[in-house]
């Protein structure tokens, strides 16, 4: 399968995308002159990284640390490497000179505890394995790999090894190219990026590799603890260290500092990859003539649609990532459809998308899959393989379980560092993360709780209170005939007034001022007969279509004659002024005109004028606050 690789570097943040052939390409017809200037022509996105500047990952790092504390019940220790929050270091992670160390599930009955190989105090060289992920610290090992181009140099291994990754066939010619190859002190490694790769390119590796290994220790021997010892390189570097190969067409940048970087790279590690890298030079941005920018754009969305109709919804837990299989607009094809065949073209297209997104948004952890129930076998089976199929592209470690009696795959996927959705996204401050708000009408209803209780202990001096909220909520009560708030004044015999805007929260509530009901209604009221105010007409009137509504703060300002001039911005003469909203009209057509004849409602809204009640009319079209 051909590929490419994109890098787009931004003063803030480095992107890479890898891009993967989409379909099966004509003979020939690799790639037709016309597509030259759009890199995405018959390719899709399949995976993303994100990198900003002053939170990069740390995987690969390696730090000196100090251990803090060793707890034999977990068989771990919790090393301070100079982070927010200590390391985790697991026994099986431990690698000590001369000492074997037990594993779990292996160690005998009084055998070798945790706390007698590490001691709280004790400095160890660890590499992070697994980046700080929510509320848990980085995830590090004592058994230290320095990663090269085509060989990750183990020093406390033994032997080469090669990546199980790649193809038996290649698996047979690396084994026979490495055969002789001297490794002092340590083991091997060879990566799926040695695919193509000789004896020569290892020979001309290895001695890097050495040297980098001895700079490492000499730098940990000079360092107290807790410090970074080795950093590992930048994203884009990282990425086309680890993934560039001869399947990939190309890398094109758009950074020519990066540009050079990278050919530098492959000059010292991959001469015959250097002429794939390329700079883009065009007025369009990279990521933008790519269709890459929609991709991102879609990472945080809950749905994601299929060809045929069909879609998927996302739907993320603390412990688990559920996808849900539907049908939607899919109802087969011919007259001939049968439903099986319709489920079954839906599952099948959805395996497909399902590892992509996994890859995409890089989910980790359990996995649980609701395909839409099949009664064949067969289809179970094709369902499956697809699925299986499209995870042999994921670099990613995964383990799959059959379609289960509820038709159900579970599933789990190695989860190492934050993914794009992540990076581009933060908890929502208002629901936390559950994704779901208290309704207006709830708050409203608890507002209205807190108001009786204030009513109750206020001074029998105190005539009114002006109550701070947003207008969403305020308009429970005085919408709809301003029952709610009716119901509220008789109850309390008090008075109260309302302000705020759409900025407040929903759950903001403050009492700004409390006193006499005519100190409190001049605050409250923003405008008095006879002013003239330049406003915005945001929606039609409810019931008259010739009028308009502005809205400042909250406070409703219905404007007779504004049904016209919707979403321009007027001087309007207030005509009444009430205690939630007001009547206008436009100031061009008040001269000369008698306000309450030329205002539909203003024999309606005659009742607020003193102040002790809502506007029916008004307070009617603030039920649409939107």
């Amino acid at each position: 399968m051909k590929k490419q690789v994109l890098v787009s570097v931004d003063p803030w943040e480095t992107r890479v995308a890898l891009l993967e052939q989409a379909g099966t390409p004509a003979k020939g017809d690799d790639q037709r002159p016309s597509d030259r200037a759009n890199p995405s022509a018959g390719y899709r996105v399949a995976e993303l990284y994100i990198e900003r500047r002053g939170s990069r990952s740390i995987v690969g790092n390696v730090y000196k640390g100090k251990v803090d504390n060793v707890i034999d019940g977990l068989e771990a220790a919790f090393i301070d490497i100079g982070l927010e929050k200590n390391a985790f270091l697991h026994i099986d992670e431990i690698v000590l000179p001369g000492v074997e160390t037990p594993r779990r599930g292996r160690g005998e009955e009084g055998g070798k505890k945790i706390s007698s190989l590490l001691k709280k105090g004790q400095e160890v060289v660890v590499q992070v394995v697994k980046d700080p992920l929510k509320t848990k610290g980085a995830r590090c090992s004592m058994d230290l790999t320095i990663a090269g181009r085509y060989m990750v140099y183990t020093p406390t291994g033994e032997g080469v090894g090669i990546s199980k990754r790649l193809e038996d066939k290649e698996r047979a010619r690396l084994r026979r190219a490495v055969k002789g190859l001297e490794i002092r002190q340590g083991g091997a490694i060879l990566r799926t990026a040695a695919h193509g790769a000789h004896k020569e390119d290892f020979e001309r590796e290895l001695p890097y590799l050495y040297k980098l290994h001895e700079v490492l220790i000499a730098r940990a021997e000079a360092q107290s603890a807790p410090s970074l010892v080795f950093q590992e390189a930048d994203l884009s570097v990282r990425v086309v260290r680890d993934i560039f190969s001869v399947d990939f067409e190309k890398a094109i940048v758009d950074n020519e500092d990066q540009y050079n970087r990278l050919r530098s790279f492959f000059e010292r590690t991959s001469p015959e990859l250097v002429d794939r890298v390329e700079l883009w030079q065009e007025s369009t941005p990279l990521f933008e003539q790519a269709g890459v920018e929609e991709v991102i754009d879609g990472l945080t969305s809950r749905r994601v649609d299929l060809p045929s109709g069909g879609y998927l919804m996302v739907d993320y837990g603390e412990a688990l990532t559920v996808f849900d299989v539907n049908s939607g607009s899919y109802v087969g094809r011919g007259r001939q459809a049968r439903l099986e065949d319709t489920i079954t073209k839906t599952n099948l297209e959805a395996a497909d998308e399902i590892v992509r997104q996994l890859r995409l948004r890089d989910v980790g952890g359990i996995i649980v899959i609701d395909f839409i129930d099949m009664t064949k076998a067969k289809n179970r089976d094709d369902v499956m393989k697809t699925l299986r199929k499209a995870l042999d592209a994921d670099r990613t470690k995964t383990f799959t379980a059959e379609i289960s009696r509820l038709g159900l795959v579970e599933m789990t996927r190695q989860n190492v560092t934050e993914g794009v959705r992540e990076i581009i996204s933060r908890t929502c401050p208002t629901c936390n993360g559950d994704a779901v708000v208290l309704s207006e009408e709830t708050i409203a209803i608890e507002f209205d709780r807190r108001l009786r209780e204030l009513a109750a202990r206020s001074p029998r001096a105190t005539e009114a209170f002006l109550v701070q909220m947003n207008p969403k909520v305020s308009v429970e009560f005085t919408g709809a005939g301003a029952r709610m708030l009716r119901e509220l004044e008789e109850s309390t015999g008090k008075l109260f007034h309302f302000e705020g805007s759409d900025s407040l929260s929903l759950g903001h509530f403050d009492v700004t001022m409390e006193g006499s009901a005519e100190a409190v209604r001049e605050r409250a009221v923003p405008f008095n007969a006879g002013d003239e105010v330049l406003v915005t007409l945001v929606e039609p009137h409810m019931y008259n279509v010739d009028d308009a509504v502005a809205k400042i703060d909250g406070y409703i300002v219905a404007v007779a004659g504004g049904g016209p001039h919707l979403g321009e911005k007027k001087m309007v003469k207030i005509e009444e002024a009430g205690r939630n909203s007001a009547t206008a009209v436009l100031l061009e057509s008040a001269a000369g005109a008698d306000p309450l004849d030329s205002t539909p409602q203003g024999d309606a809204m005659s009742e607020a004028s003193d102040g002790t009640d809502a506007e029916p009319e008004a307070a009617a079209a603030a039920d649409n606050p939107n």
